[in-house]
């Protein structure tokens, strides 16, 4: 990014530095709009600034930023978000970060995310990925707008379009977040999600279960022949503006080890509220012989870039990098999640 962008831009980097810490999503949406109203407009419309103070979507914020832009320097609210930015960005785990070719577990407007899936994929690009799976909510969590098998359905072949369209080096993955249910089962119909390239199964409700049952319920899921990666395991919140959460208990050991026979990869959940799972479990899960998946669990374009934070700790706890399906290449992962679930075991990958 140079230091003096141009307004449209400098509207663009301020939403995704607000995205990436989780400001308030009117705060970023508000941004996001503002270059919505000025994408095409000429210097010329630019620079008539009571026609421009008009326009819909220019509020008082980002109407100062683009006149600050356009006077070619750096505006003030961008320059103190870059800063905060380098400030918390984790150094530890660079290299580590370096190797990751992808993500694969993100929302978009269609559930509860904040931007259409365009927004997501251009990031993503723009991020250097291979490869992002587009992994909205399913039915049950309606509460996050979950996508009916008919509207999952749709969505395929939006995913399909952009694929055929799209340049090549970059492959956006159809998925899901499929919510596990009390006694184990998954919330999609079972031959929709045979269709589909990338399976994330995450328990979002009753998290407070007995261990037995909660054991039962994850365990169930790891073993399930249609899951890739076993979603912010224990469902705990450590910080932010949702408060905090204990985690859920379980017999960490039956659940690894069932992710562990069948292939399935426990999700390093990269978003700093939740830091998920524990240093404790995740060290277990490494002796284990598990698959990792560092992954954003995005819900904005600025916070696919959140991966910075779950490649420091998968590095600080001594996470093989081999052992993390996303620093593997497309042809790679494609077999992974394509394997034969009843033989168990991630061999070969």
């Amino acid at each position: 990014m140079t230091d003096a962008p141009n307004p449209l831009a400098a509207l663009e980097e301020i939403a995704f530095l607000l995205e990436r810490e989780r400001a308030s999503r009117y705060r970023s949406k508000a941004f996001r709009a503002a270059a919505a109203a000025i994408t095409g407009l000429s210097d010329e419309e630019l620079r008539d600034a009571a026609s421009l103070r008009r326009r819909k979507g220019i509020g008082d914020s980002t109407f100062a930023v683009i006149q600050e832009a356009l006077a070619g320097r750096v505006p003030d609210y961008l320059a103190q978000l870059r800063a905060a930015a380098g400030e918390e960005t984790p150094t530890a785990g660079a290299g580590l970060r370096a190797m990751l070719r992808g993500d694969l577990h993100c929302h978009s407007d269609w559930s509860d995310g904040l931007t259409p899936i365009d927004s997501m994929v251009e990031a993503g690009r723009a991020l250097g990925h291979e490869y992002l799976a587009l992994t909205d909510h399913s039915p049950r969590l309606r509460v996050a707008n979950g996508l009916s098998p008919d509207r999952l359905r749709t969505q395929l072949g939006i995913v399909a379009g952009i694929n055929a369209a799209g340049p090549g080096g970059f492959t956006l993955l159809t998925g899901i977040e499929v919510d596990i249910l009390e006694n184990g089962d998954l919330d999609q119909e079972p031959d929709l999600l045979e269709e589909l390239d990338v399976v994330v199964a995450s328990a979002h409700s009753k998290l407070r279960m007995e261990r037995a049952p909660m054991t039962r319920r994850l365990v169930a899921a790891a073993s399930s022949p249609h899951v890739d990666v076993l979603g912010h395991v224990t469902g705990r919140l450590v910080q932010g503006e949702r408060g905090t959460r204990p985690p859920s208990t379980f017999d960490a050991r039956a659940v690894f080890e069932a992710c562990a026979a069948h292939g399935v990869a426990v999700e390093i959940n990269s978003r700093p509220e939740r830091q998920d799972p524990p240093d404790d479990l995740l060290a277990m899960a490494v002796r284990l012989g598990c698959l990792f998946s560092i992954d954003s669990d995005a819900h904005a374009p600025g916070q696919l870039s959140l991966l910075d934070y779950g490649a420091a700790r998968a590095s600080r706890l001594g996470v093989p990098p081999e052992r993390i399906v996303t620093t593997w290449p497309l042809g790679r992962l494609r077999a992974w999640t394509a394997r034969e679930r009843n033989a168990g075991g991630s061999e070969g990958f």
